[in-house]
């Protein structure tokens, strides 16, 4: 089953990433990392605003007393978005002050709200990336190597995390527990080479897997087993990642990316389609008493 998109935004972003539905706003938010911009679609008016940053912000999670929690490149800060534009309130950690030629890249919140996110090598060359969890205990890596790190995405019972490394064509799966502990890490798919490489992702509420198809030009649902159940085909090879939206989380916002790819008219473009299926709230980051 292949689904039709629609293009909802074509300002070209060079990585465009970290789709995330926010219900305050009413809107799509998404950055673009290579751009060192964020982004907001609102949907009822077929509008897009922009606005530059100073640090690059690599994806956003709502924060529990409004606003958001946001990874820059460097560090995990609280952001507040109004019309003024994006406004670092506080800075909450700094997960690679002590790892030179690292950054940060794509993260959620869980139902607990903690913190989960990866980070890499900037120049994608070394497997010196992880998986970190950030909560009331600080920070604490959880998995570690990985050359570009991807996701993650949780299961609607909570109960397994998806996290990816993208160049070695690997979406592994855990076992998570409420106490913030994951187990049982396996291989939960692999990708071919004609299907490019998995990039972000995320559940809806019948445990279907989306995944971005960076050099693939698509997004493929797998059923909780891991087989194939749909794709959308995009008009952008490097598609990035992928969320569910709108008031009741129907749509599928799907972001790409421009960078090395002069040749696509719409690459870095953001698109949107309806698959039939619903994605869940995201969870929000909730601090420490």
């Amino acid at each position: 089953m292949t689904l039709a998109v629609r293009q909802a935004w074509n300002g070209r972003a060079q990585l465009g990433e970290g789709p995330l539905w926010s219900s305050e706003l009413q809107a799509l938010v998404f950055v673009d990392i290579l751009g060192a911009r964020l982004m907001a679609y609102m949907p009822d008016d077929d509008t897009t605003h922009c606005w530059s940053l100073e640090e690059a912000c690599c994806w956003l999670a709502p924060h529990h007393d409004g606003g958001f929690v946001a990874g820059l490149r460097s560090r995990l800060v609280r952001l507040q978005l109004d019309e003024g534009g994006p406004h670092v309130l506080e800075t909450l950690a700094h997960p690679v002050a002590d790892r030179p030629g690292q950054r940060l890249n794509d993260g959620k919140a869980d139902p607990e709200g903690r913190l989960w996110f990866g980070t890499m090598d900037d120049a994608e060359r070394h497997a010196s990336g992880a998986l970190w969890r950030f909560d009331a205990g600080g920070l604490q890596t959880l998995d570690t190597p990985y050359t570009v790190t991807n996701g993650p995405a949780i299961s609607p019972d909570g109960q397994t995390l998806y996290h990816t490394d993208s160049p070695a064509r690997t979406v592994y799966a855990f076992t998570r527990h409420t106490d913030g502990t994951l187990s049982d890490k396996r291989v939960h798919l692999r990708f071919g080479e004609a299907d490019g490489y998995p990039d972000g992702m995320t559940c809806d509420t019948e445990g279907g897997l989306w995944i971005a198809h960076w050099d693939g030009g698509r997004v493929t649902r797998f059923r909780p087993d891991g087989t194939r159940d749909r794709h959308i085909e995009v008009p952008a090879s490097r598609v990035t990642c992928c969320t569910f939206g709108g008031d009741d989380l129907s749509r599928l916002y799907v972001t790409t990316a421009a960078v090395g790819r002069d040749n696509e008219p719409k690459a870095g473009s953001l698109f949107v389609t309806e698959p039939g299926l619903r994605g869940m709230p995201p969870c929000a980051y909730r601090p420490a008493p």
